[in-house]
C-alpha cells in the first residue's frame, strides 16, 4: 500500500547575490518614486511662473480696467450724493470748494531760487498801529468830477426803470456818443454820467443803511443778486482795522429769502457776523450781472465820505487785513488804484473770442462792442502805459480821487453800452484815460494770497 501523506511544500534556494539585486532593484523603485514626487513639487509654481511671463501684459491691462470700474463707481456714487434734491426739490449746490475756506497761510512764489510771500504785509505788531493815511494831493489833472443827474424828467420822457429796449434807463441816463466822447476829454472839472441818474432810478436803499455808510472811511465791500453765492465771513484782520473798517454785503429780496431760509438770519443790528447787510430794492437792470457792477465801480457814490475802498466779488472770502492791504498794493507802490492782473490773457481781442467761446456774452454784442474799438484805434498792444493790458477784476483796491472815481465812471458806462463782461472795457478806459498812470496791477499769486477762492455756489435769478 502506498502512503498517501504528502508534503507538498516547495523550498527554493536563492542566493546571496541573486537577493543583493532583488535588494537593488527595490531601492531604485524607491528613488524613482521620492524623485517623481519631488520633481512633482516643483512644476507647480514653474508652471504658474511661466504662464505670468508670457500673459504679464493682459494682467496688468485687467487689472487697470478693474480699478477704473471702481473709481468710476465710486465717483458716480460721490456725484449722486452732491446732487440729491433737498426737500424743495432742488439739486443742492456742490461743496467742493469749501475746504478752501477760512485758509490762513501765505501764498509764495519762487524768485531766484528763493521762496517769497507773493503779498507782502507789515508784521501783525505793526499792522495793529497802522492809520488811515490822508490824501495827499498827487498834481492831478482832474481835480473835480460832477455827476450828471436829471431829476426834472418831464412825463412824456418817464419810462420804466427796467427797459427792454437798452440798457440805458432812468439810473445811467441816456449818454449819446458825443457826451461819451466828451467825458475822455481831461480837465479839471470834468462832467460825467455815473449812475444814480434819476432819483426814480433804482437801486434804492434806506435812509438807515445810507447814514451808517456816509460813517465809513475805509470800506469792503460785496454783493450778492438774484439769490446768488453764500456770504463769507472775512477772516485774518488786526484790532486796529476792526474798529476803522466797514464791512458791508449789498442784497436784494430775493438774495435776502434764499439765505434765511438756510438759516443765515440778519441780526438786530442789521449784521451777519462782520458784513453789514443793506438791502437794495427795484434792482435798474434785468441783467444781474448788470446791477452788480453798481456797488463793484461805483463805491464812491454809495460811500461819498469813504477815502478807501476794497471790493471783493460774491465767489470768493476775503482773509487779510483791509489797512495791510492798503499799506501794501497803495502807499508803499504810490498807487491810487490797484486790481488784478488777467492770468490767461493779455489782448482785449484774444479775451472777446474767449469771451464768446465760453458762451459768457453774445457773439453779436461782443462783435459790436469789438468793432467800436477798433474803429476808435485801440491798439491791440498786451501793455498800456507800462500796465498788463487786461485785467482779472475780481479785487479792486483804490482810493477815492477825483481821477479815479472819473475812471470806474467811464469803466461803468462802456460795460451799460456793451456787454457786462468788464474785462472787455477795461483796457480801453485805461488806454483813453492816459493820465491814470500809478496803477498797480498786482499778479495772479497776490490775489491768491487776498482771498479764498470758492467758486460760484448757485446761479443768480434774473429779474423778470
Amino acid at each position: 500500500m502506498f502512503n498517501t501523506s504528502t508534503n507538498t511544500s516547495v523550498s527554493i534556494s536563492v542566493s546571496d547575490e541573486e537577493a543583493n539585486d532583488l535588494n537593488r532593484i527595490r531601492a531604485r523603485t524607491r528613488r524613482k518614486r521620492k524623485k517623481l514626487s519631488h520633481r512633482t513639487s516643483y512644476e507647480l509654481p514653474r508652471y504658474v511662473l511661466r504662464l505670468f511671463v508670457r500673459y504679464w501684459v493682459v494682467l496688468v491691462f485687467l487689472l487697470a480696467v478693474g480699478l477704473l470700474g471702481y473709481e468710476s463707481t465710486r465717483i458716480g456714487i460721490k456725484s449722486s450724493e452732491l446732487k440729491t434734491p433737498d426737500s424743495s426739490g432742488k439739486e443742492s449746490p456742490s461743496n467742493k470748494n469749501e475746504g478752501n475756506l477760512n485758509r490762513l497761510d501765505p501764498t509764495m512764489k519762487v524768485i531766484g531760487g528763493v521762496k517769497q510771500r507773493c503779498l507782502k504785509l507789515l508784521p501783525p505788531e505793526e499792522l495793529e498801529h497802522l492809520d488811515i493815511l490822508e490824501h495827499k494831493d498827487s498834481g492831478s489833472p482832474v481835480k473835480r468830477v460832477v455827476y450828471l443827474t436829471d431829476s426834472d424828467v418831464s412825463m412824456g420822457e418817464k419810462k420804466a426803470v427796467r427797459s427792454n429796449g437798452t440798457r440805458f434807463n432812468l439810473f445811467t441816463g441816456n449818454q449819446t456818443f458825443a457826451e461819451r466822447e466828451n467825458s475822455y476829454q481831461v480837465r479839471e472839472t470834468v462832467s460825467v454820467h455815473c449812475g444814480f441818474f434819476n432819483e426814480n432810478g433804482g437801486f434804492r436803499i434806506s435812509d438807515k443803511d445810507k447814514k451808517f455808510m456816509q460813517t465809513c472811511e475805509v470800506v469792503v465791500s460785496t454783493c450778492a443778486f438774484g439769490g446768488g453765492d453764500n456770504l463769507y465771513q472775512p477772516i485774518g484782520m488786526s484790532k486796529a482795522s476792526s474798529q476803522k473798517v466797514c464791512y458791508v454785503a449789498f442784497w436784494d429780496e430775493v438774495t435776502l429769502a434764499t439765505q434765511e431760509s438756510e438759516g443765515h438770519k440778519i441780526d438786530e443790528n442789521e449784521h451777519i457776523g462782520k458784513w453789514r447787510i443793506v438791502i437794495v430794492k427795484d434792482l435798474p437792470f434785468t441783467d444781474q450781472r448788470l446791477n452788480g457792477k453798481i456797488p463793484k465801480m461805483l463805491a464812491h457814490r454809495l460811500f461819498p465820505d469813504a477815502k478807501y475802498s476794497i471790493w471783493v466779488d460774491s465767489k470768493s472770502q476775503f482773509r487779510r487785513d483791509p489797512l495791510g492791504v492798503l499799506d501794501a498794493l497803495l502807499w508803499r507802490t504810490n498807487s491810487v488804484l490797484a486790481i488784478s492782473e488777467h492770468g490767461a490773457r493779455s489782448s482785449v481781442y484774444d479775451e472777446a473770442k474767449a469771451v464768446v467761446k465760453k458762451h459768457k456774452a453774445t457773439p453779436e454784442e461782443v462783435e459790436v462792442q469789438i468793432n467800436q474799438y477798433r474803429r476808435d484805434n485801440l491798439p491791440e498792444d498786451k501793455r498800456f502805459n507800462g500796465k498788463k493790458a487786461l485785467s482779472e477784476a475780481s479785487v479792486i483796491v483804490r482810493e477815492h480821487t477825483p481821477l479815479t472815481n472819473l475812471f470806474m465812471c467811464l469803466w461803468f458806462n462802456e460795460v451799460v453800452r456793451f456787454t457786462s463782461r468788464d474785462q472787455l472795457s477795461f483796457p480801453y478806459v485805461l488806454w483813453r484815460l492816459k493820465v491814470l498812470k500809478n496803477i498797480n496791477m498786482f499778479p495772479v499769486c497776490t490775489r491768491k494770497d487776498l482771498v479764498n477762492s470758492i467758486g460760484h455756489v448757485r446761479k443768480a435769478k434774473p429779474l423778470s
